[in-house]
């Protein structure tokens, strides 16, 4: 391709995105498809649409049924339709309430243990753990919390049944890899990555970088605009990354995943009037990961995500009780001590352009 043809992809790419993204934030609104966020935070976004992300597959649909002949877009839109499927299932499961959760304020004049949390006067939280929820009803009749509201937890996949979904997004990678060769090497059980021939080992790396790259933008995908920025200029640094290379395979897939990304942002920047929802984070994390490894960018690729993942890493150590956060992720908690969301979603984009510039700088100056 060249360059014309990759400026009309990205300009097809990107008009389709606006305009399915418009025509499903349509349909939902008419039936009546919404959030309803448990953040106090962001309780005034109850009754924004969600499941937006069914667009992103109305999107790679439109593109791949012009673009078939090009395999990176072909196997990319391909796990990105299976992984959308498996997040608008757990989309659907969540319109059913599991449980209500209560928003607690500390009235006293001291500190109050909760749990994992320690609330200062006037601070407020969700009794969200076994622990706080066994303590809050006697510390609401002893006067010492304010019952704010009672917030609807949605019902989930079970934690098994969601990797289990994942692993087969990675399965059907690894099925279409093995009968499909891209570039003069198979994803399946013989793959060079990076460089390296790492042989069979290249199943457990392809399911790890579907699961991790799908939980990543789905932790990540809290926020007005965040999730989509974030993979939109990753995208838009790795295609960088495929031109600095004279690799315009690379550039293909990722102006697509880049043109959706940018299309969604039109409606779901701050403030947002559609959300991704878990079909739309699935299928960016899951699209994303496939892009990075058939035009076999995994390193640069790893580095365009530091901000999701390191975000998933704060989560984990928040879990493993080595440090405490009042509101998981950290995105949440930093709202929560008083930056503002619009704030917090430009600090994400900075530093996600930053370490994606200094990679790029490297390659081009150091690598090449």
């Amino acid at each position: 391709m060249n360059y014309i043809d990759l400026l009309v992809l990205f300009i097809i790419t990107f008009i389709s995105s606006i305009a399915f993204t418009y025509y499903i934030r349509k349909i939902l609104i008419g039936a009546d498809i919404s959030d309803n966020p448990i953040v106090s935070e962001h309780r005034h976004k109850a009754g924004t649409p969600t499941m937006g992300g069914i667009a992103f597959l109305f999107s790679v649909l439109f593109i791949v049924s012009i673009y078939f002949k090009n395999q990176y877009i072909l196997i990319t839109s391909l796990i990105m339709l299976t992984a959308g499927i498996a997040g608008l299932l757990d989309d659907l499961i969540g319109f059913k309430v599991k449980e209500y959760q209560k928003l607690i304020k500390n009235i006293t004049d001291g500190p109050l243990t909760i749990g994992q949390l320690t609330l200062a006067p006037n601070e407020e939280a969700r009794a969200a753990t076994p622990e706080a929820k066994s303590v809050v009803d006697n510390l609401l009749s002893e006067k010492k919390l304010e019952l704010l509201a009672e917030l609807p937890i949605k019902n989930e996949m079970g934690e098994m049944e969601k990797i289990i979904g994942q692993l087969v997004i990675g399965i059907f990678l690894i099925v279409t890899g093995t009968i499909t060769t891209l570039g003069g090497f198979s994803l399946g059980p013989f793959i060079t990555l990076g460089g390296v021939a790492i042989g069979i080992l290249a199943i457990p790396v392809i399911i790890i970088a579907i699961i991790g790259a799908i939980n990543a933008i789905n932790l990540i995908d809290g926020m007005d605009g965040l999730a989509s920025g974030i993979i939109a200029i990753a995208s838009i640094a790795c295609g960088i990354f495929g031109f600095i290379n004279n690799d315009y395979g690379v550039v293909s897939v990722f102006i697509v995943l880049a043109a959706i990304s940018l299309g969604f942002l039109v409606f779901n920047r701050y403030p947002a009037s559609i959300f991704m929802g878990d079909t739309g984070s699935f299928a960016l994390g899951a699209g994303f990961a496939t892009a990075v490894l058939v035009t076999n960018i995994p390193y640069f690729g790893v580095l365009s995500l530091a901000v999701p993942i390191g975000s998933v890493i704060v989560s984990l150590i928040h879990r493993a009780k080595i440090i405490r956060l009042p509101v998981e992720p950290l995105h949440h908690t930093l709202h929560y001590r008083g930056i503002s969301e619009k704030k917090i979603v430009f600090i994400y984009w900075i530093l996600t352009a930053v370490i994606c510039l200094i990679g790029l700088l490297a390659e081009y100056y150091i690598f090449l």
